[in-house]
């Protein structure tokens, strides 16, 4: 359901426009109650701990989005930062964006995340080198990258947890 608009959810017996608008509504307080846990800045200990975090900025979206995580030196997250939104088959995602929020955060460190509407937790290519890039400059700014994290709406692939970093 939190996928589908007013037109779609419409379709259904017994819903009109003002329910579905309500249905979408109580589903967006529904992401906002997630939301708040951020809120508590506890030491990120995990991927699946940065997972709950983050995922609901990532889940159910038709579009992909990249997001940045900056933490400080305890691990414990500062911001969470939106660095683009692009289609459905990929988004730009500007290296120099990631390291001026980071800066601007004041981060010891950060986390990325993009999310794959198709469902394919699979890097690809472009995702790897894009890994790579921003590790680089991440080495190079004492920012270290601790993970790049692919979302889908249920599960997640860590490039930290499969050594890939």
């Amino acid at each position: 359901l939190s996928k589908y608009g007013i037109p779609e959810l419409t379709r259904f017996k017994g819903v009109g426009e003002a329910k579905a608008i309500s249905i979408i509504a109580a589903l967006e307080l529904g992401r906002r109650r997630l939301d708040t846990e951020f809120q508590t800045k506890e030491q990120i200990k995990s991927s699946n701990h940065a997972f709950q975090l983050m995922k609901s900025e990532l889940m159910d979206l038709p579009h992909e989005e990249f997001w940045l995580l900056c933490v400080n030196r305890a691990n414990k997250p500062i911001n969470k930062v939106l660095i683009g939104r692009g289609g459905i088959a990929g988004t730009v995602v500007d290296i120099k964006l990631i390291f001026k929020s980071a800066l601007e955060n004041l981060a010891s460190a950060i986390i990325c995340f993009h999310n794959h509407p198709s469902g394919n937790l699979k890097p690809s290519q472009q995702d790897i080198q894009l890994t790579k890039k921003i590790k680089e400059a991440g080495r190079v700014m004492d920012i270290p990258m601790l993970d790049h994290i692919i979302v889908s709406d249920h599960n997640y692939f860590s490039f930290a947890d499969n050594e890939m970093l």
